[in-house]
């Protein structure tokens, strides 16, 4: 697990870290440009880099910037050099791997069977100790990121097709992934075979596109055809015909619980339903958990607190305000972050809105807490406005658990939930009462009856400390491979 700097994000809003977004598109004049708009609807699963590949059947082309998709590919000379009817592209926030240019995705590698680039959302939690062995077999390594050892176990792969290479190279490695890839003549989508992270399938005219989410589809045109299953290798020619492999034995499907919660875009499909109807029935469930609590307002944490906000007022009764303004044009590090400016950070992105608050009891409606630093100072900012009452909700279980899956979280003794129970968690943030959604309830408002005690439908580790995927490079004497702090 990385090392966070938070020192570098002073008005940081205590979030999850997003992951990573991938994107591929083939049979397309413009595809590059095609692939910078689905980025661009994809930046909320990264935001420190990004970069795209493209090829035109012989040469493939390349460009990648650390920085946002619309700062690095908003002109027309950079999208004219990226030429060709096929691209991939990503943007990053990083689990592995220092952040710098030359961690950006995706990757291009000449390899025997030719030009490849890889781009991977997810975290493979065997990577450091592969490196190790590639490392003394002769490997020379450009980057510190673990999606370059899926590129040198194909390089020294003994199979003589690119497909027969890949499916080795993947039944080497564990954890979570989903990747988009090209050569100079096929689109290639994969998802590992617990499907912890999305990948989706959809149509542009004649032409096919991969990505992360349904939003990158809208903003493009195309129409959504299929999630890419669990363990398939999907491989898409120049020509069209596309042709699925599944050379991985069955497994119980383990997609992470948390793209409902808080990852996706609200107007996403998953697994063919909207997320924005999973947050809201996710607030109508807490609701339902917390029927006794009497108060006059029902007030977002904006924005991922909104649709579960919206489902507990319509559930509750209680009328929903939009008790705290948002201000969506603040930079994280335009002035030098003192302890004074750090102080009052929170009040750059987050403003009470005191006509609906004072003289009330407010039910701040929030997605999760983390650390709880932004939780507090948004309830006193609750206070100072005026309030009677504060009570928080949260539309998710407590984070107790570091995630070795592909999120960022912070090492396990720095999360509250678990250093603290709720009581403590009470006191810590400072409001009258704190309630979480519980498991079961998270499960019913995804469509489930309830959680399964001996095999969870989802991956809720972050939740429950229940790992569906072993932890190898936790070994202290690997970690380091990867700049990473030992975990607890």
């Amino acid at each position: 697990m990385l090392k966070n700097d938070f020192s570098l994000h002073p008005f940081d809003d205590d979030k999850l870290r997003e992951e990573c977004g991938v994107f591929g598109i083939t049979g397309q004049a413009e595809a590059a440009a095609h692939t910078a708009l689905g980025l661009h609807a994809l930046q909320h699963r990264g935001q420190e880099a990004a970069g795209i590949v493209s090829t035109d059947g012989e040469f493939f082309h390349n460009h990648s910037a650390v920085g946002l998709v619309g700062d690095n590919f908003n002109s027309a000379e950079v999208i004219k050099s990226l030429e060709g009817h096929m691209a991939i592209g990503h943007v990053r926030y990083s689990t592995t791997g220092r952040k710098n240019l030359r961690n950006v995705q995706p990757l291009f590698a000449e390899l025997g069977f030719g030009g490849f680039a890889l781009g991977h959302n997810g975290n493979l939690t065997n990577a450091a100790i592969l490196r190790e062995k590639l490392v003394d077999m002769g490997c020379l390594f450009r980057t510190t990121m673990d999606t370059e050892v899926i590129i040198h176990l194909i390089a020294m792969s003994e199979h003589k097709t690119l497909l027969d290479a890949l499916i080795d190279a993947l039944k080497q490695v564990e954890g979570a992934y989903s990747l988009v890839a090209m050569t100079k003549d096929s689109l290639i989508g994969a998802r590992d075979p617990f499907g912890v992270r999305p990948l989706v399938l959809g149509k542009l005219g004649d032409s096919y596109v991969l990505a992360s989410e349904t939003c990158a589809f809208d903003i493009i045109g195309a129409t959504y055809e299929r999630e890419i299953n669990p363990g398939e290798i999907i491989i898409i020619g120049a020509d069209g015909k596309t042709e699925s492999y599944f050379p991985f034995p069955k497994t119980p499907q383990k997609f992470c619980i948390f793209e409902y919660v808080y990852f996706a875009r609200p107007d996403s499909l998953v697994e063919g339903k909207n997320v924005y109807d999973f947050r809201k029935s996710m607030g109508s469930q807490l609701a339902v958990e917390n029927s006794k609590l009497k108060a006059d307002v029902v007030v977002p944490v904006p924005d991922s607190g909104i649709p579960a906000a919206m489902g507990f007022s319509a559930k509750s009764g209680i009328p929903f305000e939009l008790g705290i303004i948002r201000n969506h044009y603040v930079g994280r590090t335009f002035i030098e972050p003192s302890d004074q400016v750090r102080h009052l950070g929170v009040k750059l992105k987050h403003n009470a809105n005191s006509a609906v608050i004072k003289g009330k009891r407010v039910v701040l409606v929030d997605d999760s807490i983390v650390r709880g630093t932004t939780s507090k100072k948004i309830v006193n900012m609750m206070r100072e406005a005026g309030a009677k009452e504060v009570h928080m909700l949260i539309s998710s279980p407590p984070t107790t658990n570091s995630c070795f899956y592909g999120v960022d979280t912070p090492e396990r003794d720095k999360l509250l939930a678990y250093r603290m129970d709720v009581k403590g968690m009470e006191e810590f943030i400072g409001v009258d009462s704190l309630k979480f959604l519980s498991i079961d309830g998270l499960y019913k408002a995804v469509g489930e009856t309830r959680r399964n005690s001996g095999a969870s439908q989802y991956c809720d580790a972050c939740f429950t400390g229940d790992y569906p995927i072993p932890i190898a490079d936790r070994r202290k004497d690997i970690l380091p491979l990867f700049d990473r702090e030992p975990v607890n």
